[in-house]
């Protein structure tokens, strides 16, 4: 099947979704997504952040979709012709859907250990306003203690269901999931039970915002000062990669993440030993420096990012006019009258 979405025209296979397709041309045209979690079954279709226009439904039946469409969980057909960064009705749309999700979400960024990794930050970035029309009190949940490792703040929950669905489909046991109905929806655990399953710290890396971060690495630097290097161990967990990211500050691991692409999901999931066990460099094998390929605040001026040669065009423009303003001072150009010549040849003048 061929597809084209603002423009560029690619061919998918049967049963790929919009938003798979828009991931395989990449570039600004892949829509953003809260919700949608390539690595977790029945992920995407709540966020309403990956809205796009579908302007040709299929070769078959040309007419557009009166509606905007979740790129994540609508097929595409053969023919079929999309609009993402390229429409004005999706533009507004994303600003929309990130103002409702910025109605109770409070901005403590500042204080916030996701800052800098934050996709809540980056769609608020790029599609944000600079004013909030919300003149009514923010809802506001009381501190949980979920456990020893993770640390929830309810009131920055979006409600994106993928810390349930990590539960669900890695766990043996889920104690957690969306408690209440309605404005008092929250994530919480059954009857105050902890968590402490050994794959639960994944949580924290589907984790869009900052609702559930690392105990460990609370409050202890921000992202970007640490640099995230690629490393592994014989981890002896089933169903651990032992596949990482270390984060240092120095010679120091301040926290341990499973390695994610582009788009923030991680490529495998890590058993909790890993993640908050093991800090010391020597129970890693250090493969190298982490390449980050999406724009954000953690790789500004990251040295692994290749970098255009910087040629500084100043020297020109400084000099612009010298030589006329040298010809008018310089000394041979301003005739001197016998005794002046006299006193310079000497050195009197």
């Amino acid at each position: 099947m061929k597809v084209t979405i603002d423009g560029q025209e690619i061919e998918v296979e049967a049963g790929t979704t919009i938003l798979q397709a828009a991931r395989m041309i990449g570039g600004e045209s892949v829509p953003p997504a809260m919700c949608y979690y390539s690595k977790l079954k029945g992920s995407g279709g709540k966020c309403r952040c990956c809205l796009v226009e579908v302007a040709k439904g299929s070769e078959a039946d040309p007419r557009p979709m009166p509606k905007l469409m979740a790129s994540c969980v609508t097929g595409c057909m053969d023919g079929m012709e999309v609009n993402s960064k390229s429409s004005d009705r999706v533009k507004e749309a994303r600003e929309s859907v990130t103002e409702f999700l910025l109605i109770n979400h409070p901005l403590d960024c500042p204080v916030c250990d996701q800052a800098g990794e934050c996709d809540l930050q980056d769609l608020s970035f790029e599609h944000g306003k600079a004013k909030s029309r919300f003149i009514e009190e923010k809802r506001t949940f009381e501190p949980e203690d979920i456990g020893p490792n993770i640390q929830l703040h309810m009131n920055r929950c979006i409600l994106c269901y993928r810390c349930v669905m990590v539960a669900d489909q890695l766990t043996d046991n889920r104690v957690h999931g969306v408690m209440d109905r309605g404005d008092h929806s929250n994530i919480s655990t059954c009857i105050s039970k902890a968590i402490d399953n050994e794959f639960s710290g994944n949580m924290i890396d589907v984790c869009p915002v900052g609702a559930l971060t690392d105990k460990t690495f609370r409050f202890k630097s921000r992202v970007w000062f640490n640099k995230p290097y690629n490393a592994h161990r014989e981890c002896t967990t089933p169903g651990c990669c032992g596949k990482t990211t270390v984060w240092m500050f120095g010679d120091e691991i301040q926290r341990v993440t499973g390695r994610k692409d582009i788009y923030h999901e991680v490529e495998e999931f890590i058993c909790n030993e890993c993640r908050f066990d093991h800090k010391d460099p020597a129970d890693w094998v250090i493969e190298g420096p982490r390449e980050f390929d999406k724009d954000s605040v953690i790789n500004q001026n990251n040295y692994t990012q290749k970098l255009d040669t910087v040629h500084i065009a100043t020297e020109e423009g400084i000099l612009k006019g010298r030589e006329q303003d040298r010809k008018k001072i310089s000394m041979p150009a301003i005739p001197l009258d016998k005794e002046e010549e006299e006193n310079f040849k000497h050195g009197n003048l």
